[in-house]
């Protein structure tokens, strides 16, 4: 069993491309069965120099690919890839 509160604190990796994607800021949750749909993980992204947000990363519960101790791996191939954002 593990605690959101400890899911937050791991980094999610894109197994895709090898980027860090953040930590997770929210979770999708199905309340009819109780299951996490979709880990979301803020998107920061750079403009002319400044930080300003863009829409959140959403990770289907399908791809995640590993939980560890201090990592969350997943495969956005096709999804997101930061190379272009």
């Amino acid at each position: 069993m593990i605690k959101t509160s400890d899911l937050r604190t791991r980094d999610i990796i894109n197994i895709y491309d090898g980027k860090r994607l953040g930590t997770i800021n929210d979770l999708e949750i199905d309340l009819d069965t109780g299951t996490i749909k979709a880990l979301i993980v803020p998107n920061p992204v750079r403009v002319f120099g400044f930080w300003s947000k863009k829409d959140d990363i959403v990770i289907p519960w399908d791809k995640i690919k590993k939980i560890g101790v201090d990592v969350i791996l997943v495969d956005l191939a096709g999804i997101y890839d930061s190379r272009t954002e």
